[in-house]
């Protein structure tokens, strides 16, 4: 992990016991709301000030935080719910878990305030069941706020209530899908919700509820101590802010960086390392598993926020860059990939769990020399009838990579099929 000087989400990174309360506390943890406790601003001022600070979604949409927040009817009668989604299942992002092993006081306070905003007196931290350590931390912190005075019932005779509770899932990387995260929390089969009803209309046991990713609502105390303004200076215009990047693959130090939305590829790549055993860059998935793979000669010329990385061809994502070096067999690359997302369907959509199925058995014939020369059309037409008919977003997630993979490396599953090996072999 590397924490720069501008520090959001790991500023307190470099301190002794950083997750510990004391250590929160020294920079500053928890004035913001106490302050809210206290004065009780008017809400809309605190969505204004975030939608200034252009916080986009960073759990990998990238929808701004404070529009969504909007959204929710303030004046509805009756209970609201915030909702954090750490569930984390993206193959390539790390970045959460390390806010919550770290820094979970921040996202406690950042839930605090968001349920303020929305009028929600409830909150659920969805988290992945194996992230046992990180798990740990939470629930620490959690009892460590509880008993400051910092949440439940009338805080600090504040008369405002806000309750926030741990909930765990099993693994299921379609409940990191916001409305099968939802069904999950009620006890149901992790499956995804048709919308309209949107979930800020109707989400949490059928009441109005904001879902945001664990950085989103972490960068949100510190939004309010240093304003709107501050925030987006860090960034770009419509990309505010610092933002977390899991940087793994072919590097000599994989890790997760906090630096400025629209940091140029090759500098993130520099603090990364390198490519390991100096090799030449290939390729780059820039946003996580499930978003178009860009080469390398492509991301070296292409910054690191929202609109850059859609200007090369690929999308932002969770901010998990996977980089891939000279060398390596790009067919082999994507049938693990396809093989993931084909485990990972949860069966509700047809196009979804016929066709991920399809694309991992027509790779893997491929991958072991019995590929024909169709196949690779084969790919492309049940890639262009998976996405955008199904519910979720599953379903693109799957054919992008395949799509993707097939306009820039076409030429090496040509080979493959061709002589029953891949030319990185050959070569």
């Amino acid at each position: 992990m590397d924490r720069p000087h501008n520090s959001v989400c790991f500023r307190t990174l470099h301190l002794d016991e950083p997750a510990a309360l004391g250590t929160y506390r020294s920079v500053g943890g928890y004035a913001q709301w106490e302050k809210i406790l206290k004065e009780k601003p008017d809400p809309g001022g605190i969505i204004e000030d975030l939608k200034l600070s252009a916080l986009r979604g960073r759990g990998g949409a990238g929808f701004p935080t404070g529009l969504k927040w909007s959204f929710i009817p303030r004046t509805a009668t009756g209970q609201k719910y915030i909702v954090c989604n750490s569930d984390e299942g993206e193959p390539g992002t790390c970045k959460d878990r390390d806010i919550l092993r770290y820094n979970p006081h921040q996202l406690i306070e950042g839930m605090a305030i968001a349920g303020y905003c929305i009028g929600a007196t409830v909150g659920y931290n969805y988290i992945r069941g194996e992230f046992y350590e990180p798990v740990e931390c939470f629930e620490t912190a959690l009892r460590e706020a509880y008993d400051a005075g910092l949440l439940g019932k009338d805080i600090q005779g504040s008369g405002t209530d806000f309750d926030l509770y741990t909930h765990l899932g099993a693994g299921a990387y379609i409940c990191g899908e916001e409305t099968a995260l939802l069904e999950s929390i009620e006890g149901k089969k992790g499956q995804p919700r048709p919308k309209p009803p949107f979930p800020a209309q109707a989400g949490l046991y059928g009441r109005p509820t904001a879902i945001n990713n664990t950085e989103s609502l972490a960068s949100v105390p510190v939004i309010l101590e240093k304003g709107g303004q501050w925030f987006l200076d860090q960034g770009r215009p419509h990309n505010g802010g610092p933002k977390l990047f899991s940087v793994t693959g072919h590097v000599r130090k994989p890790a997760n960086f906090e630096v400025p939305l629209g940091t140029p590829f090759k500098d993130l790549l520099a603090m990364a390392g390198g490519i390991k055993d100096d090799k030449s860059l290939k390729a780059v998935i820039p946003g996580g598993s499930s978003v178009p793979v860009v080469p390398g000669e492509i991301m070296l010329e292409t910054d690191m926020d929202y609109d850059s990385i859609a200007k090369a061809g690929s999308m932002l994502g969770s901010g998990a860059v996977i980089v891939i070096a000279e060398g390596t067999c790009m067919v082999k690359v994507l049938a693990n990939l396809s093989h993931f997302y084909a485990a990972e369907s949860c069966g509700q959509c047809t196009p979804c769990r016929e066709g991920t199925g399809w694309l991992s058995r027509v790779l893997h014939r491929i991958l072991h020399g019995q590929g024909r020369p169709q196949d690779l059309d084969l790919l492309d037409g049940v890639a262009e009838r998976i996405g955008g008919r199904t519910i979720c977003a599953l379903g693109d997630a799957a054919a992008m990579p395949v799509q993707s993979f097939l306009k820039h490396y076409r030429h090496e599953f040509e080979h493959m099929i061709e002589h029953g090996r891949s030319p990185v072999e050959a070569a």
